[in-house]
């Protein structure tokens, strides 16, 4: 709050402090809280529309099934056993994936962002590489590893690699010439410079990317199990829309979603693990 105070010599500006300068824990749990609160009202109130427009008849139940039934039919199927198997296909190729073009894209993108001859023979192609939709590769894949597992692990790395390889090549070429100086002053030897300079200065800009790249990993397995697959939750959705049990199809949608959150979050903590010292990457709840 700003006041003017009185005039002794001359007017003057008097800044009160404000309750989070007074109370700064007790100003960040409520904004945390409030965040919380919103966080999980929104969908809820949602879902609570979307069971009361079933339940009154406002939407066509046999399409869009409530929420009650959506939730009853998928314990069912947990518990017995029908929806693990699925699970686990897509987890696997996600998981398998996710590691090959992460551990691509990090290698590749560290020697284009340390290397500008490398980069300059390389990055117009994978440019070219990058615009082509991902999903248009697995004719080519298919070609390659045949029937099975590798297309589809195989699409999934590819995807990831590039966001990988982008965030990498782009954190590695940010970090400022003042702190490869200091290395250089102080008689850094390559893999010092490397060690103690270049990674710390660019790994939470790289994770970022790996996080984004965790969610993008999800949505293309689905669509790739779609065509090519005869298991996962990408085939148990379009599978069960083709055969019009959409209960079926809007439970394989929330454990896509379930796996795609949880995944992406997985790969933040592992981040904080890992770079204590850098900032969050979540914009709420910060004070």
């Amino acid at each position: 709050m700003t006041t003017i105070a009185p005039e002794t010599r001359g007017p003057a500006l008097v800044r009160r402090p404000g309750p989070h300068e007074l109370h700064p824990v007790r100003t960040h749990r409520r904004r945390r809280a409030l965040e919380l609160s919103l966080a999980a009202a929104v969908p809820l109130l949602l879902v609570l529309l979307w069971q009361l427009a079933a339940v009154r008849g406002w939407i066509d139940e046999r399409v869009y099934p409530a929420p009650s039934t959506i939730l009853a039919d998928g314990w069912d199927r947990a518990a017995a056993g029908d929806l693990w198997p699925d699970v686990w296909a897509t987890l696997k190729r996600v998981l398998a994936g996710y590691a090959v073009g992460t551990a691509a894209g990090y290698l590749l993108g560290l020697l284009m962002g340390s290397l500008p001859l490398v980069r300059a023979a390389l990055e117009p192609l994978l440019d070219a590489l990058y615009v082509v939709p991902k999903l248009a590769l697995l004719p080519v894949f298919l070609n390659m590893f045949g029937l099975g597992e590798g297309p589809q692990v195989a699409l999934v790395a590819a995807t990831v690699f590039f966001f990988v390889w982008i965030s990498t090549m782009s954190a590695v070429m940010a970090v400022p010439d003042g702190h490869r100086d200091a290395g250089r002053v102080f008689g850094a030897s390559p893999w010092q410079m490397f060690r103690h300079v270049l990674l710390p200065a660019s790994l939470p800009a790289v994770l970022v990317g790996a996080r984004i790249a965790a969610g993008v990993a999800v949505l293309v397995i689905v669509a790739s199990e779609q065509i090519a697959a005869t298991d996962g939750l990408g085939h148990l959705i379009f599978d069960s829309r083709a055969l019009f049990q959409n209960d079926v199809m809007f439970i394989g949608i929330v454990c896509v979603a379930a796996l795609g959150v949880l995944f992406s979050e997985l790969v933040r903590f592992a981040g904080r693990l890992l770079t204590p010292w850098a900032p969050r990457d979540r914009g709420r709840g910060q004070a």
